[in-house]
């Protein structure tokens, strides 16, 4: 089969009968049988689909020319930020085309650095990956979580940080966690589900997440519940030791909600009980640390954009440290007894440094316009690392004295491109409603704005959840062949604040569809681009943002690429952890947040008929996040009632999950993949060789 011919043979997809009643709605599911990733038809329509899809691909002449350049370019030493723990520093490093990133570990910055840790080794193809680590307060012992195939689901085991091997301890069914160790080097604290069906661990709901308590050198059985709410199964907890190790922070989550309630315990006494702190989910509290029985918060508590606050643990008291400002706080921590506060003015980073009093010391010189992160440490540490990156800028590694306020460069990646060669703007357009949206438009300097320009541009627009910048070699390589990269700062994010987030979940969810193809349509009356050579793009609730995008205005884009999505608005929440979900989208069992998700769930707005853009949607079918029916079902769903010859195909990855631990081999091979269906469908003029 030749795409050159105009026509694409799709594999059959055939048709349940199941109906279901949405209060009082009567709507059908097809495609319902397509849910289960394991029924052998569900295997051979995944095959059909991929010698369909791979076929097209592979015969679009400029794809290897595309995997060559993003390879090469792919290919430099990347460094992570160091972290001091104990006596020791720490840091990841990826020679530039290893499948994952190498754990170093080194006594002296100025010493020779040892392999502590190497993921390539656990698996051929690079599909285990490093999930989660934690280091013992005196550098003895690492606790680390191991992914495989992307799942979610991790197995943590121990490892001695002298001998470099492992001890016997081996943990399962940890999800959504990390670990805390108690300063006594013995054990530490760790969240984890049942151990799930083994037919449906990928698919079935996740509710009832419980805290342990796991001392070394004993098994998995005898670990100690130290919390657990069987009368609320949405509950999930986070184990957090002091810095001063005397007590156990507790952050209660439900869902993807950012409010949270926070309990502690005393780890002075071992009889102490759990103590209630916060009990109502008001705000997001974040805690920083304490000093007696004074905590430390980061709140948006009565300030949308975040603040911190003094809670005293025995009379209740809050103080104002450090009051709301412009800008968004994003993170705060605490460094030469100095608050560092990490805000985002128009989604760039801008760092503050604090007195304990919240009196105002300096700001942080950064190296340019761009984002910043890292300043991690202890207390009392005069020094500390960051990071710092831009579109065009790959990261940089800073050391920051945070007596002086200097920054020095410790590692500068060495990257086959000229950065002087992009231009970075930020632009504001007004969406539907006259909102005022933030862009970033990055480009090859000295373009034409004649309309002729191809353009991606991406979005995500959720989870209060901030696009700022950021260095990808992949966009790099769509800017030599002329592209141009957008990405708007839609409501539903994090960019200004709890208001912001609000106004694009649930009954505003509209907004975010509205402020994106605003977006497209500001790029096109500035002539940036016109349809037929505008693509659009996302991941996740992106996915389902190029869903809705695509399904309400096929006239305005040439081609779609919607990843991971979340595509089935109506049970979404009957999967994994789905129903969290609820707190940003709604949920399909209320009468009125029913009717909000119907009138723009991609899967049931697709029209019979319809000439949608050329789609490329891709999935996987480990994604237990966002289980890969989703993509399934609405890629079986286009085909039926697309009319025109433009492509509209599915990319299902093996061994693979949502994207995390995504070995680099798979995502080179994605990414040429994209750009090659980009050139072929937005039809660039760029030479196969």
């Amino acid at each position: 089969m030749s795409y050159f011919d105009g026509t694409l043979s799709y594999p059959n997809t055939h048709k349940g009968d199941i109906v279901d009643d949405y209060h009082g709605i009567q709507i059908s599911d097809p495609y319902r049988w397509l849910e289960d990733p394991d029924a052998e038809e569900t295997k051979a329509w995944v095959e059909a689909q991929n010698t369909v899809t791979f076929a097209y691909l592979n015969e679009i002449p400029q794809r290897d020319r595309l995997k060559h350049r993003l390879t090469e370019l792919w290919d430099y030493e990347k460094y992570g930020i160091p972290f001091k723990k104990g006596s020791r520093y720490f840091y990841f490093k990826n020679d530039g085309l290893q499948n994952q990133s190498v754990l170093y570990v080194l006594n002296h910055l100025e010493d020779q650095p040892r392999v502590l840790l190497d993921p390539n080794k656990l698996s051929e193809d690079g599909t285990i990956a490093l999930a989660g680590i934690a280091i013992s307060e005196n550098a003895q012992f690492m606790a680390y979580g191991l992914s495989s195939s992307g799942s979610d689901w991790q197995e943590w085991k121990v490892r001695d940080i002298e001998t470099g091997e492992d001890l016997s301890d081996y943990l399962q069914w940890i999800k959504f966690s990390g670990a805390s160790w108690t300063h006594d080097h013995q054990g530490f604290f760790y969240s984890r589900y049942d151990e799930p069906n083994t037919k449906g661990q990928y698919e079935d709901v996740n509710y009832y997440q419980k805290l342990f308590y796991h001392r070394l050198g004993t098994p998995q059985s005898d670990d100690i519940l130290i919390y657990h709410r069987p009368d609320q199964k949405e509950w999930g907890f986070s184990g957090g030791v002091s810095e001063d190790g005397t007590v156990l922070i507790i952050s209660v989550w439900c869902g993807t909600d950012s409010k949270n309630l926070v309990f502690y315990k005393d780890l002075t006494n071992p009889d102490a009980e759990v103590i209630e702190l916060i009990t109502e989910f008001e705000a997001q509290y974040g805690f920083i640390d304490k000093e007696g029985d004074l905590f430390w918060f980061q709140t948006d508590l009565n300030a949308p954009r975040g603040r911190v606050i003094a809670l005293n643990i025995r009379t209740g008291d809050r103080n104002e440290l450090i009051p709301e400002a412009p800008e968004t706080l994003e993170s705060i921590g605490l460094l030469n007894n100095q608050f560092v506060a990490d805000y985002l003015k128009d989604a760039r980073s801008q760092i503050k440094l604090f007195n304990l009093d919240g009196s105002f010391i300096r700001e942080v010189e950064l190296p340019g316009i761009g984002s910043a992160g890292g300043f991690n440490g202890k207390r009392h540490d005069s020094e500390t690392f960051y990071s710092f990156t831009s579109f065009t800028t790959p990261p940089t590694i800073y050391r920051y004295d945070m007596v002086t306020g200097t920054s020095t460069v410790y590692r500068n990646p060495q990257v086959d491109f000229n950065p002087d060669d992009y231009t970075t703007e930020q632009i504001f357009y007004t969406s539907k409603d006259g909102t005022q949206v933030p862009m970033f438009i990055i480009h090859k300097q000295g373009i034409q704005r004649d309309g002729n320009n191809p353009t991606y541009l991406y979005g995500y627009g959720g989870f209060n959840i901030s696009l700022t910048p950021s260095f990808s070699v992949s966009q790099v390589v769509w800017m030599e062949l002329g592209g141009i990269i957008a990405i708007p700062n839609l409501r539903g994010g994090g960019e200004y604040g709890e208001d912001w987030h609000q106004g694009g979940t649930k009954l505003n969810k509209q907004n975010v569809f509205d402020d994106f193809i605003a977006a497209a349509e500001w790029l096109i009356e500035q002539n940036y681009t016109r349809p037929q050579k505008l693509a659009i793009a996302g991941g996740s609730n992106g996915g389902l943002l190029v869903g809705a995008c695509m399904t309400q205005r096929p006239d305005l884009f040439a081609a779609a690429l919607p990843a991971v999505g979340v595509m089935d608005m109506l049970r979404f929440h009957k999967f994994t952890i789905g129903w969290a979900w609820c707190s940003d989208y709604g949920s399909p069992d209320n009468p009125d947040e029913f009717k909000a998700l119907y009138a723009y769930s991609p899967l049931h707005n697709l029209k019979p008929g319809t000439a949608y853009p050329a789609t490329l949607i891709t999935t996987a079918d480990h994604d237990d996040r966002v289980v890969p029916a989703h993509s399934f079902k609405f890629a079986a769903a286009l085909q039926e009632a697309h009319t025109s010859t433009a492509p509209v195909l599915i990319r299902i990855e093996t061994k693979a999950g949502h994207g995390a631990g995504k070995p680099t081999a798979k995502i080179i091979e994605e990414a040429a993949d994209k750009w090659a269906f980009l050139v072929r469908t937005l039809e660039m003029d760029i030479p196969a060789k």
